[in-house]
């Protein structure tokens, strides 16, 4: 069983924001890389597909590293993350 959290993205790059979730037992880098497809897919505009995207969390502001487990992170339901491209 994969268990997920749900957070919200927010893109400031297209000025949208999403709730989805995300696989715990996943790296933080895999995750952002599909993060940036489906964003990509759903947006108006087209964003850019690049190697260094940052995840952000909103509240406290810390940059999470991309080998890091979400379910190692403080990532949990709600949390409000900002991706930047």
């Amino acid at each position: 069983m994969e268990y997920k959290v749900l957070i919200r993205l927010f893109v400031p790059e297209i000025e949208e924001e999403y709730e989805i979730y995300i696989p715990i037992n996943k790296p933080v880098g895999e995750v952002v890389k599909s993060m940036n497809q489906l964003t990509n897919s759903m947006s108006t505009g087209i964003l850019p597909i690049r190697d260094e995207i940052y995840l952000i969390n909103r509240q406290t502001g810390v940059c999470y590293p991309g080998d890091a487990m979400i379910r190692d992170t403080d990532i949990r339901n709600g949390t409000e993350l900002v991706m930047i491209l």
